[in-house]
């Protein structure tokens, strides 16, 4: 049996550690007796499911608070424990390599993987077949279903059994369960994804407030429906019971010049709800290869599904751009892929930005499913003055001669661009060894921000 150690800290990690060796402690009582019962040996118990699992009734830790909220069956809990064992306990499952070499032949009912780098027993839904059901073959029957498309373990992403090699049976998939669910029982939170070919998005923070955000009326109109939406959405679905006429979540497009505020609004949209914001990097999703960019789409989506993620696509029209005519197998397969995204972004809860730079390069069917088509223009003289002057230093000081009004009114630029020119002026001012903004330095980075875009002053 695993032992409870004294030193833990009486804390979350205290709660999950306690609660979850009950657990394991009853896992290991049906393991060894359904060993015992399938190859004939003395046993005290008739059944595995003669064994009462314990009580969480009265139970602190989040486990036991998932297990009430889902109201798991036996079965559920076991297959949850041996999924989870090989990350909290792996030494528990050796006893499957220890019987196998008792009986100096492999037990086709065992199941199990050994993995790249993990010496241990990695159970397949072969092995919880074999715990459920030993061999009567109507409880494996049984057993299967907890495996289907739609069982919980798999609506909610909890749980699910790898894909087996090619006419392999399915049960031969290794267990696998969601990594956040490992987090959540062992830690009591959830940790922030990694940016990774598992998950190619990076969270967008930012220090600024809705005031710093300097954007012609039409456009704040705008986007005060969507701040509508993130505070009213879940009462007008479930209260209004909307639920069953509307879409979920809602899909918003961002077009205009860059360094118009797009990126910027994605991020305090996320600070107005309380949600994290994923940037998608769109250079990781998109392959040439025919059904890679859905697959790579589908983790950005898995992942963020639940938890109310605000996804922001930069640059969508890469992956949300016009359908091509069907004049080869390339053009097919491509025209196959957007169908698969519009139905992606259709079934997503959560609000969904895609930002273009122009209008047009967004195909239209994705147009007709977005409840907003936003444009940020370049700011107008007056929005240009605000933004030089909010975006200063309020240690510096503006060189007696530097006239930001005729600045702004003179030289059309985007916030982003703006922004660029105060970072360079200030720049050179500090290698100066001062605090004062002289002229000449914003003049020269706005010919540079003019020459990025084949502009002269």
């Amino acid at each position: 049996m695993v032992k409870n150690e004294e030193s833990f800290k009486k804390d979350a990690y205290h709660l999950n550690a306690l609660d979850l060796l009950d657990e394991i402690n009853w896992f290991e009582k049906v393991l060894q007796t359904r060993l015992k019962l399938y190859f004939g040996e003395e046993c005290e118990y008739e059944s595995i499911y003669d064994i009462e699992p314990p009580q969480s009734d009265e139970k602190e830790s989040v486990f036991y608070e998932f297990i009430q909220f889902y109201q798991l069956s036996f079965s559920e809990r076991l297959i949850l424990v041996l999924a989870l064992l090989p990350h909290i306990a792996p030494q528990l499952l050796d006893v499957f390599f220890i019987k196998t070499t008792l009986k100096d032949r492999g037990v086709t009912e065992f199941g199990g993987l050994k993995g790249a780098y993990h010496s241990g027993f990695l159970p397949t839904g072969e092995t919880a077949a074999f715990l459920l059901a030993g061999s009567d073959l109507s409880k494996r029957f049984r057993a299967q279903q907890f495996f289907d498309v739609d069982h919980l373990f798999k609506i909610h992403n909890i749980l699910w059994l790898g894909s087996s090699p090619s006419n392999e049976p399915i049960l031969s998939g290794q267990l696998l369960i969601n990594d956040e669910y490992i987090d959540l029982f062992t830690g009591g939170k959830l940790r922030k994804p990694s940016f990774s070919m598992e998950f190619p998005a990076k969270r967008i923070n930012t220090q600024l407030e809705w005031d710093d955000l300097v954007l012609d009326r039409h456009t704040m109109q705008q986007l005060g429906e969507i701040k509508i939406w993130l505070e009213h959405g879940p009462m007008l679905m479930n209260e209004w019971g909307m639920k069953k006429k509307l879409k979920p979540g809602y899909k918003a497009l961002f077009h205009g010049p860059p360094g118009t505020g797009k990126t910027l609004t994605a991020g305090l949209f996320g600070k107005l709800a309380g949600v994290d914001v994923y940037r998608v990097d769109l250079s990781m999703v998109i392959s040439k290869y025919i059904g890679e960019t859905e697959k790579n789409l589908e983790k950005v989506f898995t992942k963020a599904e639940h938890k109310n993620w605000i996804l922001f696509f930069d640059e969508a029209d890469s992956l949300f751009g016009k359908r091509t005519s069907i004049s080869d197998a390339h053009d097919k397969y491509a025209n196959q892929e957007i169908a698969y995204l519009l139905q992606r972004l259709e079934d997503y809860n959560g609000l969904v930005i895609l930002s273009s730079n122009m209008r047009n390069n967004v195909d239209e069917a994705f147009g007709r499913r977005l409840q907003s088509i936003i444009h940020f223009p370049v700011p107008k003289s007056n929005e240009r003055l605000l933004l030089w002057r909010q975006t200063f230093s309020n240690k510096v000081q503006l060189e007696e001669d530097l006239d930001i009004d005729t600045i702004a009114e003179k030289y059309e630029l985007a916030g982003g661009s703006i922004i660029n020119v105060v970072q360079y002026a200030s720049l050179m001012a500090l290698d100066r060894k001062e605090n004062i903004i002289r002229g000449k330095d914003i003049l020269e980075g706005i010919k540079k921000e003019f020459r990025k875009e084949g502009k002269t002053v």
